[in-house]
């Protein structure tokens, strides 16, 4: 101290301006920090419908729980708004109120809204309150199984079809069964696969064999939009076959697009359109599994699965084929295509499938949404899925834009089986969640009979 003291002499006005500059600053700083922290806060919302799946059924009313917690240290209050549309943006209802909520408080709300026709719905919750905006974002639906959409099937849709299988029937595939020791395992053997498909164009694919037993039902599957699929090394009870159709994985030899122009590939021509060929990789998977059973492969328990893309290619594979055996899929993309139009004009911003539509249209003022059907009517899923005998699974998340609820529910009620089923999540956008695949697991081995 006494040093301190001696050099506060020495130093005199100088040592009190820096005590003062130095200490001022962070005694301000204290009081900021003091004041921010009684402002610092949020507002928590949740909104849970009365159904967990968020589906109620015909001339039920909509009931959805709010809880708000307020963690700020001083009362919120403003108001709570609630608007219902449809999911094409039409408004159906909106409803205001008084709010509010104490400090470090909580608070519950009913909201009930009487029943609507069949078809899903938005519903956004938005509190806005003295320090804090918020909106909660759902989507519910109703009657689901009795969402109607209308075919439009063209008149010549089968035989161009026929017509199809008949020149692919003409490819020789010329077979490669390549076996990978540097991908294999203790208890799978990996093979790399090639064969000659529609045009004669090269595909591949993966083929994992457990090595535990002489025969296993397969499970097939189909890619995603350009997603390369690899060798599938989580089935122990499958033969797992993962197909690359034309443009994606390791099939892009031939034909290389990108994301942006894989779907409006020759769109302008039924008979070049990208999806003749890819559909047809698709079948001519099927006949690799046919032509290989000495590989243990039992073709009588042929499961097929994807998503997004996926969905649409199992769907028509399904349709087509009827070596397929069982059916499940995820957000089954371009279902219902003419109502995904409509619905998809109601976005903000634009998604998959009709970000890239629109955008090739805009980039070819003179081709017309007419056109555009005239193609994609023949490759529309909703149009295979009366062809589909065989039991289904469909898992669909409710907040999906890229493929709305409505249409892949359509699809759904087109299916021509009698054995069909659908997993509803609510809060998952274009997926599924872990609970639908342990699901799915459970109900293909009890169609296969698999203890």
């Amino acid at each position: 101290m006494h040093n301190i003291n001696t050099y506060l002499k020495r130093t005199g006005f100088w040592a009190v301006f820096m005590v003062v500059t130095i200490f001022l600053p962070v005694t301000r700083a204290s009081a900021f920090f003091l004041q921010q922290k009684n402002k610092e806060g949020e507002v928590i919302l949740d909104a849970k419908p009365a159904n967990k799946n968020a589906l109620f059924k015909a001339g039920e009313e909509i009931n959805y729980k709010l809880s708000v917690k307020n963690t700020y240290n001083e009362k919120q209050e403003g108001k709570f708004s609630y608007i219902i549309t449809s999911d094409d943006g039409k408004k159906i209802f909106e409803n205001t109120s008084d709010f509010s909520v104490g400090a470090g408080s909580s608070k519950s709300l009913n909201v009930k809204v009487a029943p609507k026709a069949a078809g899903f719905y938005h519903i956004n919750f938005m509190f806005n309150l003295s320090a804090y905006d918020d909106t909660v974002r759902k989507v519910f639906g109703v009657n689901p199984e009795a969402i109607t959409s209308e075919l439009h099937k063209p008149d010549d849709f089968d035989q161009f079809w026929q017509e199809t299988r008949q020149q692919l029937s003409k490819v020789s595939p010329q077979y490669k069964v390549i076996f990978r020791p540097d991908l294999s395992t203790k208890y799978k053997k990996v093979y790399s696969v090639e064969m000659k498909s529609y045009e004669n164009l090269l595909i591949r694919g993966w083929l994992v064999i457990p090595t535990d037993g002489s025969k296993f039902p397969v499970h097939y599957r189909v890619p995603g939009y350009v997603v390369e699929l690899k060798p599938n090394m989580d089935n122990d009870d499958y033969i797992a076959f993962d197909i690359n159709v034309r443009g994606n994985g390791n099939s892009k030899d031939v034909v290389h697009i990108n994301t942006d122009n894989y779907s409006t590939t020759n769109i302008q021509d039924k008979d070049k359109y990208i999806y003749r060929g890819v559909y047809m990789d698709c079948l001519r998977g099927l006949d690799f599994l046919y032509s290989h059973a000495n590989l243990g492969i039992d073709t009588s328990k042929i499961f097929i699965e994807g998503g997004s893309q996926g969905g649409a290619l199992a769907v028509v594979t399904a349709g087509l084929d009827k070596r397929v055996k069982v059916l499940t899929m995820q957000v089954p993309l371009y279902a219902d295509i003419r109502d995904n139009y409509s619905i998809s004009a109601s976005y903000k911003e634009q998604v998959v499938p009709f970000k890239m539509f629109r955008q090739y249209k805009n980039q070819h003022p003179e081709f017309t949404w007419e056109q555009f059907y005239a193609t994609f009517d023949y490759y529309d899923p909703q149009n295979f899925a009366p062809m589909v005998k065989c039991p289904v699974l469909m898992g669909i998340g409710l907040l999906d834009q890229f493929c709305p609820p409505r249409c892949s529910m359509a699809l759904f009620n087109h299916l021509g089986s009698t054995n069909k089923e659908f997993v509803c999540v609510p809060n998952s956008t274009h997926e599924v969640d872990f609970n639908y695949f342990m699901f799915q697991n459970l109900w293909v081995r009890e169609k296969f009979r698999i203890p």
